[in-house]
């Protein structure tokens, strides 16, 4: 349980350690560190021969140091905003890249969309024209096929009068009639 437990945190940190490790490097690889200038005060203690100078001339060196360390803190504080500012700034670039990017996919989507559409129309238009000329073919075909079975049973109708109408003379009728009779046409 105490090696599990232990081993939790390291793993968990390691990543956050890397991207510290991974972030200080590239700040450091793009401006070289400038180190401060030699201090004054490094070496140039003389021992007073009286104490309440030293302790003054302690106590002038001890606020000298505060002040030098508070500009230092505000001059890291300074660069800290700048550091902030910029990644703002790349941040809110890189955003407004992907936004553009984005409007622009949209719109090749949207014309591609409207081609697609477009070439949809023109084929439906083509088909429906098309099966309209086959439609108009049939019916012209079923038309014609209607008249030339119109005619031809006016032809038989005509045909059928011409020999219904025949006057046949009584004296031949009998024999007409055993014709019909014997020579049986089929159906």
């Amino acid at each position: 349980m105490a090696l599990s437990s232990s081993s939790r945190p390291h793993r968990l940190l390691r990543p956050l350690l890397r991207g510290f490790h991974a972030t200080a490097q590239a700040l450091a690889r793009p401006e070289p560190h400038e180190f401060s200038k030699p201090s004054e005060y490094l070496g140039s203690w003389e021992p007073a021969g009286d104490p309440r100078e030293a302790w003054a001339r302690l106590e002038r060196l001890r606020k000298g140091y505060a002040r030098d360390v508070r500009q230092l803190r505000m001059q890291y504080s300074y660069e800290v905003q700048l550091l902030d500012a910029e990644r703002q700034r790349k941040a809110e670039a890189r955003a407004e890249a992907a936004r553009l990017a984005n409007e622009e996919r949209k719109a090749a989507k949207a014309a591609a969309a409207q081609t697609r559409a477009a070439e949809r129309r023109a084929f439906e238009h083509d088909f429906r024209l098309a099966l309209m000329k086959e439609r108009a073919e049939k019916l012209e075909s079923w038309r014609e096929k209607e008249k030339l079975k119109a005619q031809k049973k006016a032809q038989h109708k005509d045909l059928l009068r011409k020999k219904s109408s025949l006057w046949i003379a009584e004296d031949k009728l009998e024999q007409k009639i055993l014709d019909a009779i014997t020579h049986i046409t089929p159906l």
